[in-house]
Order: C-alpha cells, then sequence, then structure tokens
C-alpha cells in the first residue's frame, strides 16, 4: 500500500460514517485530530472524529463528497484533500428535529503519514456555515 491508497480508503470510509472500525486499519492507535472548527471543540483523536462522523452520516442518511482535488507530498508524509461534503437532515439523532434542509460544505483535509500509518489529520472547513445552511444554528 502507498500514503495515497491508504489516504483514498480511509477518506471514503470517514466520509461515508464507517467509523473508527472501519478507519482505524489505516491510523495509528493514537491519531490526533485538530480543527479550528466549534462544532469539533474536544474532538482531539482521529477515532473520536471519525465517529463524530458516523453520527452525521445517521442524521443524514444521504451523505456523500465530491472529491475537488487530492494532493500527494511522499517527502514530507503527507496528504491535503479538498471537498465538498453534500447532506440532507432527515432523520433523528441530530441537534434538532429533522429540518429536511440540505449543506454543500467545502472543507479540506491535511493528512500526515508516521511510520505508515496516519498519525494526525487536520480538518478546515466553516462549521458556522455549515450548521446554519442545516437548520442547526
Amino acid at each position: 500500500m502507498t500514503i495515497k491508497s491508504d489516504a483514498l480508503a480511509f477518506f471514503n470510509a470517514c466520509e461515508m460514517g464507517k467509523g473508527w472500525a472501519a478507519c482505524s486499519q489505516y491510523c495509528a492507535p493514537d491519531a490526533s485530530f485538530s480543527a479550528q472548527a466549534d462544532a469539533l471543540s474536544g474532538v482531539q483523536t482521529l477515532a473520536a472524529y471519525t465517529d463524530w462522523m458516523t453520527g452525521i452520516v445517521a442524521v443524514m442518511p444521504d451523505a456523500r463528497y465530491e472529491m475537488l482535488a487530492f494532493a500527494v507530498d511522499e517527502e514530507r508524509g503527507a496528504i491535503a484533500a479538498a471537498a465538498i461534503f453534500h447532506a440532507t437532515h432527515t432523520e433523528e439523532g441530530g441537534p434538532v428535529p429533522p429540518t429536511g434542509k440540505s449543506i454543500s460544505t467545502d472543507y479540506c483535509y491535511f493528512i500526515k503519514f508516521t511510520d505508515g500509518k496516519i498519525g494526525h489529520m487536520t480538518k478546515i472547513w466553516n462549521d458556522g456555515h455549515a450548521l446554519r445552511a442545516a437548520g442547526w444554528a
């Protein structure tokens, strides 16, 4: 496997709400996570983030992503990915009852590999815009 194929497989499993059970094979057990987004405050591990995405997909079962760019920096063991997440809030379990509202939210991931596994991921995302579009804020 290469960091490219592992990162793509991780990205898909994460974005489709497969959770840590599916994502962990690509990651160090203690992989860290960061984001400057209020919706993700307190989420400091990649395990917690992938499980958070499971919750998002549960209340937005039509969730899908559109990959805009995917770059590999072999020298630094890093990946940069830009995408748009599309989904509609149709199921119970979110912060408010289902709103029927759809979101199309831009985001980027910076993924850093260490010893062949994902050791850290940063999400760059305007959570306020997404939450307002979903009717959650």
